[in-house]
């Protein structure tokens, strides 16, 4: 299979080789395209009036592997692998391993997510992975799960284009409990921001924070309430597949407004 990988850790990150690495080692044409430096939170940002430059990357990744280096965002390096550096469309856009959890909320900053979602606006099924510890550095587990799942969508292809979100926890592959299919769950954060004072005496602020994963669980529209979200499957030891879509229509708020008849409502 064609894959192109990315992440927005960079393109030294220890997670990025270990997924290339496997796949490549695995038998897939792996092509790597990702940022120059550390471009985690960015979201699903464009780089619109700079420029993008890539630049062939030799040395660090398995022989078989292309690699690139650029410039710009998590998804400007999908955009720019499909658009100029390849071929042809991959067959799959995978993004990570990232080097902590992307749950619930946070899938809305990721730049992890952003990377694979944007394969998916292409029509190309996608999948994001991230390891849920920021000091973990055992990849393994994450890359061998990665290589099982290529195969299996090989096999058994997705109905449709589709974005998965896959977190896996920080422990050793005989402790992992499981593989569970999850929705996405609610991850809050106590935010500060810390102030600051630079050599030059002028003022700037550090955000900070605390994550509080269990406040509440939500309810969906369509999907069953004892179904369970990533954060949760995440603290029972599973991996975490959660599919992701574009569309943040919300149904029940279409339904909530139509009742409320502002569809009537004339502008002055």
């Amino acid at each position: 299979m064609k894959l192109l990988i990315s992440n927005d850790d960079g393109i030294f990150s220890l997670g990025v080789r270990a997924l290339a690495n496997t796949l490549a080692e695995a038998g897939h044409e792996v092509t790597v395209v990702c940022p120059d430096r550390e471009r985690s939170a960015t979201g699903h940002g464009l780089t619109l009036h700079d420029p993008i430059r890539a630049e062939l990357v030799v040395g660090i990744f398995h022989s078989a592997v292309t690699a690139w280096s650029c410039s710009g965002t998590p998804a400007d390096c999908v955009k720019l692998a499909l658009g100029a550096l390849l071929d042809r469309f991959p067959d799959f856009v995978l993004s990570g391993i990232n080097h902590g959890s992307n749950l619930g909320t946070d899938v809305l900053y990721s730049g992890t997510v952003s990377a694979a979602m944007e394969g998916m606006i292409e029509g190309i099924p996608s999948v994001a992975f991230s390891l849920s510890s920021h000091t973990s550095k055992e990849f393994d587990a994450a890359a061998l799960f990665a290589k099982t799942l290529v195969a299996q969508l090989c096999q058994q292809p997705l109905p449709e284009a589709m974005l998965l979100n896959v977190n896996v926890p920080p422990v050793k592959p005989e402790e992992i409990a499981g593989v569970t299919v999850t929705r996405q769950g609610i991850r809050r954060y106590i935010d500060t921001f810390e102030k600051r004072v630079d050599p030059r005496g002028k003022t700037y602020y550090w955000l900070a924070g605390e994550v509080v994963q269990d406040v509440e669980q939500p309810t969906h529209l369509h999907l069953p309430d004892d179904l369970p979200t990533d954060v949760q499957a995440i603290r029972d030891k599973f991996i975490s597949v959660t599919p992701l879509q574009y569309n943040l229509t919300d149904p029940a708020g279409v339904d909530s407004l139509q009742k409320l008849g502002l569809d009537s409502l004339r502008s002055e």
